[in-house]
């Protein structure tokens, strides 16, 4: 985690910048070991300290690598940090402009992502997390009895759930997709009420030690479902076998893409092509159009085109791949069920 500060600290110095807000919850994890549960500012300056909600003042002191005090207003925060000749402060582009407005009087303030940047990254120990979050997924979903079940979508996603916690992860790294017939249409469907349909579509994945994986799966029965999940295939396996570093991001994305826009379905891919995942479910870079990043060694992203009919159904096939020389697929779970 010092590495990940000392990181910070040399840009800021290029930047000419005096201290570093944090306020996301993964990103103060990130770089102390502390995750808040109520609300608390990461200050990355040459002494890094954490101002912690009362409630939190216990696990923060337990879990914590910098240094942290107990919050008592904005003012007496702004006021120390004045004291000690801060500026130019930079904060992350999602603070809330009901926070930023505290500060904008005080300080001379711009928008930094470096914590973000350093996170696309992953460290070994990431890599390892990332890794059985997806063993642990992908283990549950082999115990659902799905061809011959007569359960409903929302059964069968608590199922799923439920299996994954027993497994080993703390909790589910999204709402659970377990939708079917037409509805499969909709790439962020919720579980109904009602018994499987043809085909089944699930989107699913846990969280281990923070980190979060992610995988789909879409079982199919007719000729015509068969169809869409074969280029669906295709422009998956493609995808992943063009990946490796110096690429640009949205050069994968296109060969997904233009795979899919060949069989006549171009209009029917309505997302990218992927995204990173770590601490969070959607992370940088991503497989998208206007995703210019160059990808590189230690990153890992998801690779999940999909096909989608208005009214009748839909296909998505999604991996989350590792990217060293080439990109390898995490886990060992067959796409075709």
């Amino acid at each position: 985690m010092q590495i990940h500060v000392n990181n910070i600290l040399k840009k800021l110095q290029e930047d000419n910048i005096h201290a570093y807000m944090l306020t996301q919850f993964n990103n103060v994890s990130y770089l102390s070991g502390y995750k808040p549960t109520s609300f608390a500012f990461c200050i990355i300056k040459e002494n890094p300290i954490i101002y912690a909600s009362g409630m939190d003042m216990e696990i923060a002191k337990r879990d914590s690598a910098i240094e942290v005090k107990e919050y008592e207003s904005y003012d007496v925060m702004i006021g120390e940090l004045k004291k000690e000749g801060i500026k130019n402060l930079a904060i992350e582009p999602t603070l809330p402009f009901s926070t930023y407005v505290r500060f904008r009087d005080d300080f001379n303030i711009c928008a930094k992502t470096y914590v973000d940047e350093q996170r696309m990254i992953k460290t070994p120990r990431e890599i390892e997390n990332i890794t059985k979050a997806t063993e642990i997924a992908q283990k549950s979903f082999l115990q659902l009895d799905i061809r011959n079940n007569e359960s409903t979508e929302k059964e069968i996603a608590f199922d799923l759930v439920r299996y994954m916690i027993e497994n080993g992860a703390s909790k589910e790294s999204f709402d659970t997709i377990v939708t079917s017939g037409a509805n499969s249409s909709l790439p962020h469907a919720v579980p109904e009420a009602k018994k499987l349909q043809e085909p089944i579509l699930i989107d699913w994945g846990a969280i281990f030690d923070g980190y979060c994986s992610d995988n789909t799966r879409t079982i199919v029965f007719s000729e015509a479902q068969q169809e869409i999940w074969d280029i669906v295939c295709e422009a998956h396996d493609k995808a992943i076998k063009a990946i490796k570093p110096g690429l640009k991001c949205c050069e994968i994305d296109k060969v997904a893409r233009d795979i899919i826009s060949d069989y006549g379905y171009g209009d029917n891919f309505i997302h990218s092509t992927g995204h990173s995942l770590g601490l969070d479910i959607h992370e940088t870079p991503g497989f998208s159009t206007r995703d210019e990043t160059v990808i590189e060694k230690g990153m890992v992203i998801t690779v999940e085109p999909g096909i989608y009919l208005e009214g009748e159904f839909g296909v998505r096939l999604e991996d989350t791949v590792l990217i060293s020389k080439k990109a390898s697929i995490i886990g060992d779970l067959p796409l075709n069920l």
